[in-house]
This record gives structure tokens, C-alpha cells and sequence, in this order.
């Protein structure tokens, strides 16, 4: 078992949520399948990167955009959350990232505003101290 697979208490609430319509060509396994989207998802990697423990990385990834069109995440995502009663927390992995000077502010810094352009001029920037009158402006 890998860092990224299913445990066997999620696959069984998972399992019967998936889509089980079998055409001409038997299915790849699908616990392998998911095994392998939620390693490129928790990863990072890109699609090529798939390890091929998980199969061929475009039937990974065709299911994983097919899935996504039906809605199967999202009974996924609320079968696991009403199996565990509510004692699940998900976080989103996405982060706003600052310049490390952005915690440093000092007072007293000037903030230039952006003065809207009045027509025929070419936009201009001026300091907040400065007063919009003083400003010379040749024809």
C-alpha cells in the first residue's frame, strides 16, 4: 500500500458510488485507477509522472475528467463525509502567498496612488502628498 491509496474503510464506502457500466473491453480496476488520481492530485505531479503500479496514466486521467462531467466526486466527496458523521475535515491545499517584506511595514511608507487619466493625457502616477491641483500639465 502506498502513501497515497485508499484504506480498505474507504474503498468499501467509495465502491458502490462508481459508475459500473461495462461495455465490450473489461474495466481496469478501479480501486488501482482512483489509487493512481489521488496520487497525482496529492503529488502534485504532473499526468506522465503516473507510476505505472496504477495503470496506463490516460485511463487514469480519462476517467478522472469523465468522472468529474457525471458528478462522481461529489457523491464521493459526501459518501466519505456522511460515513464518518461529520468528523472529517477537509482542507483546500490552495495558499495565498506574500513577499516575506509584506510582514515588515514600517510606518511613515508613502503609497503612491494611480491617478485616473483625464481624457487625451497619458495616464499618470502621483504620490498621495502630493495635492492634484499642483500638478502642471502641458498642452
Amino acid at each position: 500500500m502506498s502513501r497515497y491509496d485508499l484504506t480498505d474503510f474507504e474503498w468499501r464506502v467509495i465502491e458502490p458510488l462508481l459508475p459500473n457500466k461495462s461495455r465490450g473491453v473489461p474495466r481496469v480496476d478501479d480501486r488501482r485507477v482512483l489509487n493512481g488520481i489521488f496520487w497525482v492530485l496529492r503529488s502534485g505531479a504532473p499526468w506522465r509522472d503516473l507510476p505505472e503500479r496504477y495503470g496506463p496514466r490516460t485511463t487514469c486521467y480519462n476517467r478522472f475528467v469523465r468522472w468529474r462531467k457525471a458528478g462522481v466526486w461529489d457523491r464521493m466527496m459526501d459518501a466519505v463525509t456522511a460515513a464518518h458523521d461529520g468528523d472529517i475535515q477537509i482542507i483546500d491545499s490552495t495558499s495565498v502567498r506574500a513577499h516575506q517584506q509584506a510582514a515588515t511595514a514600517k510606518r511613515g511608507i508613502e503609497i503612491i496612488v494611480s491617478v485616473a487619466p483625464e481624457a487625451g493625457l497619458r495616464p499618470k502616477s502621483t504620490r498621495s502628498s502630493m495635492r492634484r491641483g499642483s500638478r502642471s500639465v502641458s498642452a
